[in-house]
């Protein structure tokens, strides 16, 4: 007798029909399988630091567990990380949140997820400039939203201008994702480029701003990152920041972030979460405090490094023909258009029709694994990461000459 179909257990949900998984994770589990078959590899896809997180917030965490502080939390998370986070957005933004204008989750990427759960209904649009983080248009498809993605130019420093977000936003339009200093290319929004942004949001009410900075300590300019709530005050309750502990201090595993914005907005996500995963771990938590409120020593040593690292990829990757860095202003990526060596043939015979036959030439004949551009909405491009070593850094740079060189053109 044939067994019934129902007693296999359910069948997906057609929302999985429309998401993939996340390109960075995938890339990452390649670059594990290669390793583990005795490959050498020489991934310019790190998407976290490389170093250590610091000692104090180690020890924090230690303090933590030994003075049993192991239960569950607020959904919103503790009343001391709150405290630091509203510590740090006043030093940043010059604006004063209350404790229920904040949220805690587990990572940034969390909060972006709950926020649009919390706020698409089927069909509402999320205006997406590309070259975008690589999660962003699933959650909004995931969510029942439409993501209009709104590409922008190398001659616009790969940032969105307001007449290009003027003729995206539709009366469906819920948000706007700005996404800066950006991943992948490290473009930083002046306060002008964003007065000129908040200028076209003001202008229609039912649009609000998803403002992600994740990046925002990784910065090598000579001012701070400004923030969107910072040159629009009035647009506050209508700005939702995220950001988090991740990538500033070498914190990724721990899966801390936070948000801003209008209390309802953040009671929802509360409201969420407690039904998903309850609350944010209470022992990461508060080693987030211990980072928050640790001062700048830990940042400025390591910027420092990824200043140098930074130098060194860019003149690296700009010595090689067919080759064009941007230099990133923020964060630790470059983004690399090679849509010159498009067309090209390998020594084996294949034409190079995509950034994505690209990549493959560059992992089979150098090791070398970088994340192409179609992830990020922008084909015949690549991001290189330098959270990486320096001598990782001039070996792979060297790999990717030898490759481009066997290429004919």
């Amino acid at each position: 007798m044939a067994i019934s179909e129902t007693l296999l257990g359910p069948a997906p949900a057609a929302r999985m029909s429309r998401v993939k998984e996340s390109p960075s994770s995938r890339v990452a589990d390649r670059v594990r399988d290669f390793q583990a078959a005795g490959r050498k590899v020489l991934p310019l896809t790190i998407g976290e630091p490389d170093f250590d997180t610091p000692d104090h917030v180690k020890e924090a965490a230690v303090a933590a567990i030994r003075a049993g502080e192991t239960k569950y939390t607020s959904a919103n998370g503790t009343p001391a990380l709150r405290r630091a986070v509203t510590a740090r957005l006043l030093r940043k933004t010059g604006q004063s949140y209350g404790h229920d204008e904040i949220c805690v989750g587990g990572g940034a990427k969390q909060l972006i997820f709950l926020a649009f759960m919390a706020t698409l209904d089927e069909g509402d649009e999320v205006v997406v400039p590309a070259p975008y983080w690589v999660s962003y248009p699933d959650m909004v498809t995931v969510n029942g939203g439409r993501p209009v993605i709104v590409g922008a130019t190398a001659a616009e420093g790969y940032k969105i201008t307001p007449e290009r977000l003027r003729e995206a936003i539709t009366d469906r339009t819920k948000w706007v994702v700005l996404n800066t200093p950006n991943n992948p290319t490290g473009a930083v929004y002046s306060e002008a480029e964003l007065r000129g942004l908040t200028d076209v949001v003001r202008a229609h009410p039912h649009v609000s701003i998803l403002c992600d900075e994740i990046y925002d300590e990784i910065n090598y300019g000579a001012q701070p990152v400004p923030s969107a709530v910072t040159v629009a005050p009035d647009l506050r309750e209508r700005v939702f920041l995220v950001n988090g502990v991740s990538k500033a201090y070498a914190m990724t595993g721990w899966r801390i972030g936070y948000g801003a914005g209008a209390r309802w907005l953040c009671g929802a996500i509360g409201t969420l979460q407690s039904q998903s995963s309850s609350c944010p771990s209470s022992v990461s938590q508060a080693a987030a405090v211990a980072a928050l409120d640790g001062g700048r020593e830990f940042i400025d040593r390591t910027v420092d490094v990824y200043t140098a690292r930074r130098d060194l990829l860019v003149s690296g990757l700009a010595a090689i023909d067919g080759l064009r860095p941007t230099n990133p202003e923020g964060g630790f990526y470059v983004w690399v258009d090679a849509s010159a060596l498009l067309g090209s043939v390998t020594p084996s015979g294949k034409e190079v029709t995509s950034d994505a036959d690209l990549a493959e030439h560059f992992l089979d004949t150098s090791g070398v694994v970088v994340i192409t551009g179609d992830s990020y909405g922008c084909p015949g491009h690549f991001r290189a990461s330098f959270a990486l070593s320096s001598e990782t850094i001039r070996e792979a740079v060297a790999g990717l000459a030898r490759a481009v060189e066997s290429l004919r053109r």
